[in-house]
């Protein structure tokens, strides 16, 4: 008698899981179109970072063979900080181009994702430090005789920079929390937002 129970219910937990699996399959797909979309989205951010820094470190050489004086040291310095730029930029796009979103589940991918638009938080409030430097530089480019020149045309360098970065971060900010919530909405998943 107790196995003509246990047949149904073998039966009935075997139908459940075939109806299951898709969904979860399902689910899984659509997270994995959400990490692709996510990936192209940072990518993009990516490219306009480096042409940035391509655009910076030609006029920045040009300027700081051509120029003297504060104008040498600003070019010089947005020479400098743009080799950074691109270097992250390069790096970036090499790992983001390398990455297989099949490889994680759900939960990494929104993790990952969560992770970048932090990271862009945090750079925004160091790209403010950047701009307080910068104002900083110039004030004590008054004072100094010998450094005021190099103090100015740097300061100016770290007002600019500073600032583009600070409007890049929190547009790819805005973009990619906005995708997340748009996205995860559609598919009915509001508790991530």
């Amino acid at each position: 008698m107790q196995t003509e129970i246990l047949l149904p219910k073998k039966v009935l937990i075997a139908l459940l899981a075939m109806l299951l699996i898709p969904m979860q399959i399902f689910a899984q797909d659509e997270y994995f179109d959400f990490c692709n979309q996510s990936m192209m989205l940072v990518n993009n951010g990516m490219i306009v970072l480096g042409l940035w820094a391509i655009f910076n470190i030609l006029t920045g050489t040009y300027g700081w063979l051509r120029f003297a004086g504060k104008n040498k040291y600003f070019h010089q310095m947005n020479f400098f900080w743009n080799t950074v730029n691109l270097l992250i930029a390069g790096i970036a796009l090499y790992n983001n181009y390398h990455f297989d979103c099949s490889m994680m589940n759900p939960d990494e991918i929104t993790g990952k994702h969560l992770e970048t638009e932090k990271i862009l938080l945090i750079n925004a409030f160091l790209d403010a430090g950047y701009i307080g430097t910068g104002f900083l530089l110039r004030h004590f480019s008054v004072k100094s005789i010998k450094r005021g020149d190099l103090l100015k045309g740097y300061g100016n360098s770290l007002l600019l920079q500073g600032t583009f970065l600070l409007v890049f971060d929190l547009i790819l900010y805005t973009v990619l929390r906005n995708f997340r919530i748009d996205y995860l909405d559609t598919i009915g998943l509001t508790f991530l937002q």
